[in-house]
């Protein structure tokens, strides 16, 4: 039995495809280990190329399995995902220790290279490496969007939505098998079921997720402000398992940057469906994304978007620096001419108005009692999460308590907050 450590970079998306990989792998009766520093027979890193940093955590990564490997503590070494479907041909140049390279959409040609045979039947189970009680459930592969800064469509081709039959198979397994929590995640949720069913589905998906026995919350990442599907805005309020969270990348505000970004969606828009989110859901959690220092992002339009950040009150918030990306519409157009150190110094200034929002926001819990959902188990308590806070991304609620179970729902009084995590006990009944 040969042991295979499959190490995953980047997004939630490359989460689900080394788990599909490993159950198909696990089923001929490979011995799995994920993200390990331990060394097996056979690793697999699935690597992201979206940005500069991301693209030189893959390279590192690489190169540390490939000393492993002249050690002889690798015996073959496999490259998939998003950097070798970009670089394939420089990687094999460059470092040629590596078995093979795959791209973002190789999964037969990985079978085939270790000699699996395919198991159809297994096509909607996998082997979770998240923590069991939540689970990452994707709805569709590429994007049609033609944003400048976004080297996506490019690397994972077109829009492929995947059948309402297909995820509630995928769902149902999932929740069997310990699942409480299921995030919902595309590189763009607003374009699901267009291609195969000519409208949006959603709506229609949560409501057909809604009744699976054991399944608690229902989390939606990644709708972009185009063509955003309102009915979801019903689904939170009618349907008891879907979050009152939403993430939902503005990227900017000013409408010059906008268009230079090609996005395609307005300053007056983007105000105008955060009122409507507000209005319809009053407790919505808005988690958004946003660049700085794109080109054409002059002070005044960066000044625009510090104002739509301290009008907005975000709920949660990240900021990216542009980086300049080979193969996307913005680095075969623009000049990046904005220095490094602006693109850092405007990062930082949204991220210290965003940590008083946050403060703010967290204060206002105080007192109030919170379902929570215990992530993990720590040397002085328990560490979880409210409906309102995505794993690994968001804020945490921190319980002083002993006698709590991982993957389990409590009502929690928060007793205080600082700007990112909560601090609470387990509510009196």
């Amino acid at each position: 039995m040969q042991s295979v450590n499959i190490i995953t970079l980047g997004c939630s998306k490359n989460t689900v495809d080394s788990e599909h990989l490993a159950r198909q792998l696990q089923a001929m009766g490979y011995l799995l280990v994920f993200d390990s520093e331990k060394f097996t027979d056979i690793v697999i890193i699935n690597t992201c190329g979206f940005i500069h940093d991301a693209k030189q955590e893959s390279i590192d990564t690489v190169l540390r399995a490939v000393q492993a490997k002249n050690a002889g503590k690798i015996k073959k070494l496999y490259v998939m995902g998003c950097l070798s479907q970009r670089y394939a041909d420089d990687l094999r140049t460059e470092i040629p220790e590596v078995d093979s390279f795959f791209g973002a959409r190789s999964f037969d040609d990985i079978l085939q290279e270790l000699k699996v045979e395919k198991q159809t039947n297994l096509l909607h189970e996998r082997v979770v490496s998240t923590p069991k009680h939540l689970a990452y459930l994707k709805l569709a592969e590429g994007c049609n969007r033609t944003c400048a800064f976004c080297a996506i469509p490019s690397i994972r081709g077109n829009y492929v939505s995947e059948s309402i039959e297909n995820l509630l198979k995928e769902a149902r397994f999932l929740v069997e098998n310990g699942a409480k929590e299921l995030s919902l995640i595309a590189q763009d949720l607003s374009f699901f079921g267009y291609d195969l069913y000519k409208r949006n589905v959603l709506a229609e998906l949560l409501e057909k997720l809604q009744p699976i026995d054991g399944l608690e919350w229902i989390r939606l990442h990644y709708l972009y402000p185009n063509n955003f599907p309102k009915e979801v805005l019903d689904s939170m309020n009618n349907l008891s398992k879907v979050c009152h969270y939403i993430d939902i990348p503005f990227q900017h505000a000013s409408d010059k940057v906008l268009t230079k970004m090609r996005r395609f969606f307005s300053e007056k828009e983007t105000f105008a469906l955060m009122e409507e989110l507000k209005t319809k859901v009053p407790d919505i959690a808005i988690r958004t994304t946003l660049i700085v220092g794109h080109p054409g992002e002059t002070e005044r339009e960066f000044q625009k978007l510090v104002n739509f950040v301290k009008q907005a009150e975000f709920d949660r918030l990240g900021v990216f620096t542009y980086s300049h990306e080979e193969g996307t519409y913005a680095g075969e157009n623009y000049k990046d001419s904005i220095p490094e150190s602006v693109k850092q110094e405007r990062q930082e200034i949204i991220m210290n108005i965003q940590q008083e929002i946050s403060l703010k926001k967290n204060a206002a819990k105080v007192g109030k009692t919170l379902s929570v959902l215990i992530d993990r188990k720590e040397e002085n308590g328990f560490v979880g999460r409210t409906q309102y806070d995505a794993y690994e991304v968001d804020n945490e609620v921190f319980i002083p308590a002993k006698n709590l179970k991982v993957g389990e729902i409590y009502p929690v009084k928060i007793t205080s907050a600082d700007a990112y995590d909560l601090v609470g006990e387990i509510a009196k009944k």
